[in-house]
């Protein structure tokens, strides 16, 4: 079974090198890190590393290089691609219980989901992401617990849907049209770190625009997603 992380970084010089050594030290798998022509030092650092590393000519945005990484696999013969970011939040030593369920049960999706076995948290972006949750629920009948995460694993055939259809990303709406597919989705309990170092690009207001935007996309554009492939 080949597998492969695919990684997109921007502007992330201060955590891609702490990241790509956790994926090398704790998995047996490839990886690819995709750098979205980041304005400060990342590409050094890769290079510097001799990390394996796609590079954007120009700042395209996380789903083109989510794209770009699932096109490197489906060329490469990868039987599962995996999204890991690369701010330090995710965790190697979990990498190997997304490929073991989707092994184990067959499944075409795994999220590494943080309330799996955990309750969400009280705060305004877990009401977001509550919200998510019950507008997939309610376009698809299938309840996603941790629809925001970034740590998912997809088989040769998910991946081949990502080459085919460019409009897919790495957002909760993809998981909606993944399973109009009919496609199978499963999750497992995974933990995740605060980031170390940088700023997330979703700040507040960010957040809220973020998740009113993806609530739209669920219930009026992936749920008129035809089912035949």
């Amino acid at each position: 079974m080949k597998v492969l992380l695919i990684i997109p970084a921007y502007n992330e010089e201060q955590n891609i090198e702490k990241t790509v050594n956790d994926v090398i030290q704790n998995t047996d798998y490839d990886y690819v890190v995709v750098n979205d022509c980041s304005k400060d030092k990342t590409k050094e650092v890769c290079e510097k590393n001799n990390f394996n590393m796609l590079s954007l000519p120009i700042n395209f945005g996380l789903t083109s290089g989510i794209q770009l990484g699932m096109k490197y696999a489906y060329k490469n013969n990868y039987d599962i691609a995996i999204q890991f970011d690369g701010d330090g939040q995710h965790q190697a030593k979990y990498v190997k219980n997304l490929v073991e369920e989707m092994e184990k049960t067959k499944s075409d999706i795994v999220i590494g989901s943080r309330f799996v076995t955990k309750k969400k948290p009280h705060s305004l972006r877990m009401l977001g992401s509550k919200l998510l949750t019950m507008a997939i629920f309610l376009t698809t009948g299938k309840k996603i617990k941790d629809p925001t995460s970034g740590m998912r694993a997809y088989n040769r055939k998910a991946i081949e849907l990502f080459v085919r259809n460019a409009s897919l990303t790495p957002e909760p709406d993809t998981l909606v049209y993944m399973l109009k597919k009919k496609m199978a989705i499963k999750e497992v309990q995974v933990e995740m770190k605060d980031r170390e170092f940088g700023e997330s690009y979703l700040k507040p207001l960010k957040s809220i625009e973020y998740m009113i935007n993806m609530f739209f996309s669920i219930i009026f554009i992936r749920a008129i997603t035809r089912k035949n492939i």
